[in-house]
């Protein structure tokens, strides 16, 4: 729990330098390229120190290649289809995906899990809820199509981890360079295709690539997916939803966004509800 609480922090200032520096002026396909190339080059030491069987390279780059790579596809799109807050609106289903999937994948039901993953959703849905406009149903597929990726990435990942063939997984940190291989795979490919020549000019904006890169991409998606082998389903569900209330209250503290403070607050308290229901009631199986 501790890893996903910092990499929460971490991205929750993320989304705000995002916005400030980045949206608007810089090539969406070339900043995702430029952090998945710096991120995978941090991990280009052990990758090539520590060769792993191609099967396992070719399923940790599958992993990779959905959760990062293929979440981007939909998540880009989407931006053309639906305005920003109908984004952030739909993106509260990701811990219900993140329940159910891991639950049909291990033969398990457990219905405090959904439940709590709904309650942290009704308190996104509090944060966030705004009018919705008359044409939404295929920007709602097609952010549900964003949400199944990461969702997906982060139980394939974790259930990976759990069923390693041999008695202990390899150091997690030799191994998850494949990871940023795989989204590479698919992002490439995408930014030769309709990346527009739309790149930094400043230095503020070449440091916020790079900070995103290195540390946002790099450290915190490893960190992300590693505290991810560490709780159970129902907790990592809930984390998923914990990043809108941090990044809503680093944008009000920072940039001074208008933002509802008490609908910051009650819907900020649901989701801690969840996560100590679920810290609380989960089972001695670890899922």
């Amino acid at each position: 729990m501790p890893l996903l609480l910092a990499v929460t922090i971490l991205w929750a200032f993320s989304f705000s330098l995002i916005g400030e520096f980045l949206a608007g002026h810089v090539d969406s396909y070339f900043a995702v390229l430029t952090r998945v190339v710096l991120a995978g080059v941090i991990f280009l030491p052990w990758l090539l120190r520590f060769p792993i069987a191609p099967r396992f390279a070719l399923q940790l780059m599958a992993i990779g290649a959905v959760q990062l790579g293929l979440m981007y596809v939909f998540y880009y799109q989407s931006f053309l289809l639906l305005s920003v807050p109908e984004v952030l609106i739909f993106t509260i289903f990701t811990p219900l995906y993140v329940t159910l999937l891991h639950d049909a994948l291990e033969g398990h039901f457990h219905p405090h899990y959904l439940l709590s993953a709904l309650l942290a959703i009704a308190g996104a849905a509090i944060m966030r809820w705004n009018s919705i406009s008359d044409h939404f149903w295929l920007g709602f597929f097609v952010v549900q199509g964003a949400n199944l990726c990461f969702a997906s990435g982060q139980v394939f990942y974790k259930r990976w981890i759990a069923h390693w063939p041999h008695s202990q997984p390899p150091a997690q940190h030799r191994i998850f360079g494949w990871f940023y291989v795989g989204a590479l795979m698919v992002v490439l490919p995408l930014w030769w295709l309709f990346g527009k020549p739309l790149y930094p000019s400043t230095s503020v904006q070449w440091g916020v690539l790079v900070w995103l890169g290195v540390v946002a991409s790099g450290i915190g998606y490893f960190a992300w997916n590693l505290g991810a082998t560490r709780v159970s389903s129902g907790q990592l569900a809930i984390m998923n939803n914990a990043l809108i209330p941090a990044g809503l209250l680093v944008n009000l503290l920072l940039w001074n966004r208008d933002t509802d403070v008490l609908r910051l607050l009650l819907g900020g308290g649901l989701i801690v509800v969840a996560l100590l229901w679920t810290s609380r009631t989960r089972p001695q199986y670890q899922p």
